[in-house]
């Protein structure tokens, strides 16, 4: 029973370390670029709307 134990918490040691290292996604990054397309956007809205 107790190796039953020692084998579920040393699972869960293994899963902790390897969520914590698994690598980031780019959103950090990809966000400076879709608030770049969005002014893009309201600056494309305003030219057509003095047209």
């Amino acid at each position: 029973m107790s190796k039953l134990i020692t084998a579920l918490i040393a699972g869960l040691f293994a899963t902790a370390a390897f969520a914590a290292d698994a690598p980031k996604t780019d959103a950090a990054k990809d966000a400076p670029k879709a608030e770049a397309k969005k002014e893009e956007k309201k600056a494309e809205k305003k030219e057509e709307a003095k047209k």
